[in-house]
């Protein structure tokens, strides 16, 4: 484990790491492996930043409430977590930079995993969310630990 983490106790770096890989299987259940169900047929994809936001803001009456609630705000809690653990993990990553290139590689890495496999959607608007959501975390870990 680097010595180049937040945390200097390296009993609590270690649970940290824990944590976070668990944090990372459960991410991968969820996006790649729900079964025969989300696997597509037809495969569908958006390259239009905000179009399926949009769709889902101003067309809120045509959905069911949880099909609304987990694409729009789903995609933003899950990926809170992401924002947390590489700062807290490498100090390296409280810098914005190097944060930002390590998400988006990560999130682009999903969207392109969805995409060839056909589990899920490859969506910009995922990737916009997913990066919101990161945001959020990077800047709850930045507040709280005056970095």
């Amino acid at each position: 484990m680097p010595r180049s983490s937040y945390f200097k106790n390296p009993y609590l770096r270690l649970v940290l790491l824990a944590v976070f890989v668990i944090y990372g299987l459960i991410m991968i259940k969820l996006l790649f492996l729900r079964g025969a169900s989300y696997q597509w047929k037809v495969y569908d994809y958006n390259l239009v930043p905000f179009r399926t936001i949009k769709r889902y803001i101003m067309h809120k009456d045509r959905f069911n409430f949880d099909t609304w609630f987990k694409n729009l705000f789903g995609n933003i809690v899950l990926f809170i977590p992401l924002g947390v653990f590489p700062p807290l993990l490498r100090e390296k990553f409280f810098r914005f930079k190097p944060f930002i290139l390590l998400v988006v590689s990560i999130l682009l890495a999903v969207e392109l995993v969805q995409l060839f496999t056909r589990v899920g959607s490859f969506d910009v608007d995922d990737l916009i969310l997913n990066l919101f959501g990161a945001l959020i975390g990077f800047l709850l870990v930045k507040f709280c630990t005056k970095h």
